[in-house]
């Protein structure tokens, strides 16, 4: 118990100080100040149970880890992290970064070096919860290519695949090849059947064909490992252009307001963001009449673009780009419900019903235009004053373009580069550069 002459202290110091008529009021004061530490206990609690049901539905990574070591233990499929994941647990899931309970995405460690580990689980409403029952659903992914498939049969599947992926390109071939290689795990100049169909697996998914077909680009995550439909890339020490990202839980209690002014007082330094905005902007340059076609990104959003720990701009998330010639092929009327006119895997429908949504409307907007809508506000807030006005004219010039890049070659170019010389020319020569 409190000693007494240490009660008469605490009681002088709390009570002395205040007049005796707000002494009398001390009861009314209690109950009201007991009321508010009430209801600030039921928001936090809410809010406690809120991101608890809903990390328990989107993080389901147990399920993906049971799942691909199963079927590697089985001899179904393989890959280059698979004794890393299921025998040597070199490879460990950590924070969950998961948007969506069918596309699993966490932070992790491989050898001690941070990575992001991907995988894909099916919807939980489509399986009776049974761990049987969701490895007879996975088990559909893995079908192809059959036993007896040689190895002219798979290049043909893999060439006939990239064609209506990318489009008729006349380096095709060496994409092929590329593929083949990544699939060679053990390097024996041989691709087994589980080696085959890992990677074809793999292949469904958008981001990973993606990052296959740009992964000598400088803004583009390097990928690492996979294990049947499972892939590891490198970690983007920054996920977002903004640092605050308001949970869904929140999004309706929390002003947009004051996430925007918090953003801009967490926001890196004005000359960080230009050399962050000129990495995004050949990214732009890159996905742009590349080796293997051209791509749109159908969804410009500040949670798609990284950095890293030099302010180098990394994509984050690349599920939002997409071929042109695969986006074409679903405005001009391809089906979305049927697997064999949908190339984007387990969640095909959904994914194609996204594609066509974000892309319909903006199919004439070219990617450089989207972007520019995405740096306004990056980019004008803290500008320095003698740059702000031509900086605003650039960037009112960029947001108005329409019609397809490739429409208007000259002009787009023209825009991207007196856009991208503005800000190099400002932080060039500088600590910044």
């Amino acid at each position: 118990m409190m000693p007494r002459a240490l009660r008469r202290l605490v009681h002088l110091m709390l009570f002395c100080p205040l007049s005796k008529g707000l002494q009398s009021r001390l009861p009314a004061i209690k109950v009201k100040y007991l009321l508010l530490a009430w209801l600030g206990i039921l928001v936090i609690s809410w809010i406690v149970y809120m991101q608890y049901a809903s990390y328990s539905e989107l993080c389901r990574g147990h399920v993906c880890h049971m799942v691909i070591c199963d079927h590697y233990r089985r001899g179904i499929i393989s890959g280059s992290s698979c004794k890393a994941l299921c025998d040597q647990r070199t490879l460990t899931l950590q924070r969950c970064m998961s948007t969506s309970s069918t596309h699993q995405v966490y932070n992790g460690l491989w050898k001690e070096k941070p990575v992001v580990i991907k995988c894909g689980v099916e919807d939980p409403v489509k399986t009776d919860g049974v761990p049987d029952s969701m490895l007879r659903q996975e088990m559909s992914l893995f079908d192809k290519p059959t036993r007896g498939t040689s190895m002219d049969e798979f290049k043909e599947m893999l060439h006939s695949f990239l064609k209506v992926n990318l489009g008729e390109q006349s380096s095709l071939s060496t994409l092929v090849d590329r593929v083949i290689t990544l699939a060679d795990v053990n390097q024996d100049g041989k691709v087994s059947l589980a080696e085959a169909k890992s990677i074809w697996a793999l292949l469904q998914i958008n981001e990973f064909l993606l990052m296959v077909a740009l992964q000598e680009k400088e803004h583009t995550p390097k990928l690492l490992g996979f294990c049947g439909d499972l892939y590891v890339t490198e970690r983007v020490s920054h996920n977002s252009l903004y640092r605050l990202e308001v949970p869904n839980s929140l999004q309706s209690i929390v002003p947009e307001a004051l996430s925007s002014s918090l953003n801009h007082w967490l926001a890196p330094a004005w000359p960080r963001r230009a050399r962050i905005t000129i990495g995004l902007l050949e990214f732009v340059e890159e996905v742009f009449h590349g080796s293997y076609g051209s791509f749109l990104i159908c969804d410009a959003n500040p949670y798609h673009v990284g950095y890293n720990s030099k302010y180098d701009c990394k994509m984050a998330n690349l599920r939002s780009v997409s071929s042109e010639a695969v986006v074409r092929g679903f405005l001009k009327g391809r089906r979305c419900e049927t697997n064999a006119d949908c190339t984007y895997g387990r969640d095909c429908t959904a994914t194609c019903d996204r594609l066509v949504k974000q892309c319909n409307t903006e199919v004439v907007q070219p990617n450089l235009a989207k972007v520019c809508v995405l740096l306004q506000d990056y980019l004008l807030f803290g500008a320095p004053s003698d740059l702000r006005g031509d900086l605003e004219k650039q960037l009112r010039t960029c947001v108005t373009l329409s019609g397809l890049a490739s429409q208007m070659e000259v002009h787009h170019s023209l825009v991207l580069n007196n856009l991208k010389t503005l800000l190099w020319k400002k932080i060039s020569n500088t600590q910044y550069s």
